[in-house]
């Protein structure tokens, strides 16, 4: 298709999407941004796709606009176990080396898939680890998956899927993990379902990482055939907060057309037999990190799927470097702000540390409900959620208007399948945010805005059942 808009009305197009959601269109790709672009307007009952595109440039965009974008300009082209190599050495290697290390302490697990489309990269891990963890109840596991289009992350909290997405595949996951439908639709099971939490995040302009949107203290993070689509500046802007996303010795895959040493060069290379991943190495805060090591050659091998995982620990990932003494050394030892320190904690993973400094921030200020949130959501990290709960409560009883307290319950009640509750929670958040101007940022959200928590929140429900589905 050879593309009839002007050049000068697709270049200020592509520019405005690249900035507002991420989505970047050189110019070889103006013919599917058009395309793209008729069929939204097509959606919307315009009859002319260039009047759309401007009342699209002219005024911010709304949720709603957002989505029907995303849903007409995203493509959702994945399948189960895409690209093995690098499933096999996430299998082998890299989640061996977690549990070993988390098995007699903290046994906690967080991964994230940034860009999760459809849902068969994150479902795809959560078999990996009911393979891996036998005891895997025993364990609190964080299995995040967010995505741009909210069409895609409905599809995904579905769970069916056609044969499409098992080309490639191999057979014991059909037979183990799926139960056969109607018309060759294929059901996951709702033990694998209940491990992945979907939500709507925008990897462009959204606040990352972040404790109000679990984004935070990542063990390893998926953001495969993402990054492609942005621009040079906003992959950069990206990668930045997805390094500071992961823990100290926490890992990034990326897709091998992504893999570019000037943008991951904060990340050292490492390279598994068909696939590269890149960690993070440990550093002090106050310097920047040290060069990458040379890459660290590891041999996969391709077990069977019933041969017992080994649990062999990698080569570590750096030694940390020592800071000089001075009084920005001396202030991180010996804080004055327990709320600051709870953070900071959090931040790198280190949550029994975190909710000890927020005990301390509760004695000194009881009536303080930003500390009795803050404490809510690192309980609920640590897989405490009746704890979190009651702190979340506690919040809400000293500022009953605490939106992001309301909005925490319903993510709760949401991860224990308690549709109805959560439900009843997002819309006391909504009836909130309405009072509140759009731009208004929101207390202890790390700079969200009250419009953003609104779509957030409303995205988040179209994901629930229909309300008669539905149970409090």
């Amino acid at each position: 298709m050879r593309h009839t808009l002007s050049d000068q009305l697709l270049s200020r197009l592509s520019e405005f999407l690249a900035m507002r959601i991420g989505l970047y269109f050189p110019s070889g790709r103006w013919d599917d941004l058009e395309r793209g672009m008729k069929a939204a307007a097509h959606k919307l009952g315009d009859a002319s796709v260039e009047a759309y595109i401007h009342r699209v440039l002219s005024a911010p965009l709304t949720h709603q606009q957002i989505e029907i974008l995303a849903s007409h300009l995203t493509v959702g082209e994945t399948y189960f176990f895409r690209d093995w190599h690098s499933f096999e050495a996430l299998e082998q290697y890299v989640l061996p080396e977690l549990i070993r290390s988390r098995r007699d302490s903290e046994r906690r697990l967080r991964i994230w898939c940034a860009g999760c489309c459809t849902g068969e990269e994150p479902y795809s891990i959560a078999m990996l680890l009911d393979r891996l963890l036998p005891d895997y109840e025993q364990w609190h596991i964080t299995l995040l998956a967010t995505d741009i289009n909210p069409q895609f992350l409905r599809k995904a909290a579905e769970g069916i899927y056609g044969n499409w997405s098992f080309r490639g595949t191999p057979a014991w996951v059909k037979e183990r993990y799926f139960k056969t439908g109607s018309q060759g639709r294929f059901e996951i099971h709702p033990r694998i379902k209940k491990m992945v939490t979907f939500s709507y995040l925008n990897l462009a302009d959204d606040v990352y990482p972040s404790l109000s949107n679990n984004t935070n203290a990542m063990d390893i993070i998926f953001c495969r055939n993402v990054l492609m689509y942005f621009t040079e500046e906003l992959a950069e802007k990206v990668v930045g907060n997805l390094y500071h996303a992961v823990v100290d010795g926490g890992w990034l895959a990326v897709s091998p057309a992504e893999a570019s040493h000037t943008l991951l060069s904060r990340f050292s290379p490492v390279n598994f037999t068909g696939a590269t991943f890149y960690r993070k190495v440990a550093t002090d805060d106050l310097h920047p990190p040290p060069m990458p090591p040379q890459p660290l050659e590891i041999p996969a091998l391709r077990p069977s799927p019933e041969t017992p995982r080994r649990t062999e620990a990698l080569p570590a990932a750096g030694e940390k470097t020592a800071a000089p003494a001075g009084p920005l050394l001396q202030r991180q030892h010996e804080p004055d702000d327990p709320c600051l320190m709870a953070r900071l904690c959090a931040n790198q993973g280190k949550l029994a540390e975190a909710a000890e400094w927020c005990g301390k921030a509760i004695v000194s200020d009881k009536l303080n409900p930003q500390n009795h949130y803050l404490l809510a959501t690192i309980l609920e990290e640590l897989g405490q959620d009746d704890a979190a709960e009651q702190s979340l409560k506690r919040a809400l009883y000293l500022e009953p208007n605490f939106v992001l307290a309301h909005f925490s319950l319903g993510n709760l009640r949401l991860s224990q399948g308690r549709h109805g509750e959560a439900k009843r929670h997002f819309a006391n958040a909504l009836a909130l945010l309405q009072r509140l101007p759009l731009d208004e940022i929101l207390p202890e959200s790390d700079g969200l805005t009250a419009g953003r928590l609104g779509e957030i929140i409303s995205s988040a429900l179209t994901t629930l059942p229909r309300a008669a589905e539905m149970s409090a």
